[in-house]
């Protein structure tokens, strides 16, 4: 099984703290949507042996699409490859998109499944964010969403400068009184480039302070557990039955297709991606050419790659997949690696799988990097 990640490269405004690849100009949309058709018909044959259980629309900011334009990209796709009987089919949405008639549509369409980047039901955070949508429109399109669709995710970002902890916690009980049965949510990070960046470096806005970040993770944590959320990975919460199957394929080192412009694939032994540019993306489509570049990866790499997903997952890493895999002396390292945290209780090992500890998980991603094998090879 594996999936295919559709990129759509546009946004109505620039949050302040993305950097992602996204245009604000909407001129080009409708040849960006022909030139990613195009890519997918002719990419057809690297996906030949492969059945399609995902399809995934992200961005940028894939609701400012038509209804039929997204319709048409899904078509193109069940036209030349193989699809399963009920694919999971995710649009990536802004609530100022999601007007009450736009959602209605949608539930006509294949699309079965929304992720909703909601950020904050706080006006001042939105503002902070430089969001296009508002506090009340962000309540709207939950109450008129849930009606017509069963398998909601919404975003949350914690960790926002002056945000208290009863403040993220009223954030966290209003997302839950919608009752979506999925939460992503992720820490506020200042990204090179980013107009946040910027700001934090005028002093106009301040710093995300870490340990305020970590107490609101915590927080989340306990709240969703409570009402029946699986911590699955780092920043995703799901009700049994209801992970996201796109995502969860990412984490698992499944397969699978990336088009347009800066979309990334893996296809089990290396890893490409396309320009992240939108110019230089739609003429390569249109000299009929595949608009990216390829990196092997190395027996080391796809070690790294495995301890970094792992530790972030529910699965863990398996030590007999390691050894099977990767061989002894890769065992022999991260076992010598990892005592360090299963002694300070931020790793635990039980029937030969390595977890983050509930301690552990905010600084799984760190923990990760100190269990990788730099020159082994």
């Amino acid at each position: 099984m594996s999936g295919i990640y559709i990129h759509i490269p546009f946004c109505k405004q620039a949050c302040h703290y993305c950097d992602f690849h996204f245009s604000t100009s909407l001129r080009k949309k409708e040849e960006m949507i022909r030139a990613i058709a195009n890519e997918l018909i002719f990419r057809k044959n690297e996906f030949q042996k492969e059945t399609v259980e995902t399809i995934y629309f992200g961005g940028g900011t894939p609701s400012v699409l038509e209804i039929d334009e997204i319709v048409f990209l899904i078509k193109i796709i069940n036209e030349n490859y193989n699809i399963v009987d009920l694919p999971e089919i995710t649009l990536e949405a802004n609530p100022d998109d999601l007007k009450d008639e736009v959602i209605s549509q949608l539930a006509n369409t294949p699309i079965n499944r929304l992720s909703i980047g909601i950020q904050s039901f706080f006006e001042e955070d939105l503002v902070m964010m430089n969001r296009a949508h508002n506090a009340m429109e962000a309540k709207r399109c939950l109450q008129t969403a849930t009606q017509y669709f069963d398998n909601i995710s919404l975003d949350l970002i914690y960790g926002i400068p002056n945000m208290s902890n009863e403040k993220w916690l009223e954030n966290i009980k209003t997302a839950l009184s919608y009752g979506v049965p999925h939460v992503s949510s992720y820490a506020l990070t200042v990204e090179p480039k980013t107009a946040l960046k910027k700001l934090i470096e005028k002093q106009l806005v301040s710093a995300p302070n870490d340990e305020v970040a970590q107490e609101h993770f915590l927080l989340l944590i306990e709240e969703l557990e409570k009402e029946g959320f699986i911590h699955y990975e780092l920043s995703n919460f799901g009700k049994p039955s209801y992970f996201s199957k796109n995502n969860t394929a990412y984490w698992l080192g499944k397969k699978y297709m990336g088009v347009g412009p800066s979309a990334h694939s893996y296809n089990g032994k290396e890893r490409s991606w396309n320009v992240a540019n939108n110019a230089l993306y739609l003429k390569a489509i249109h000299d009929k050419k595949r608009p990216s570049e390829q990196e092997p990866l190395t027996l080391t790499d796809r070690y790294n790659e495995y301890i970094m997903t792992g530790l972030r997952t529910i699965w863990g890493v398996s030590l007999e997949r390691v050894e099977k895999e990767f061989g002894e002396r890769y065992l022999l390292y991260l076992l010598n690696q990892a005592k360090k945290y299963i002694n300070s209780e931020h790793l635990q090992e039980q029937n030969g799988i390595l977890t983050a500890t509930k301690k552990g998980k905010f600084l799984s991603d760190g923990i990760a990097s100190d269990l990788f094998l730099l020159n082994l090879e």
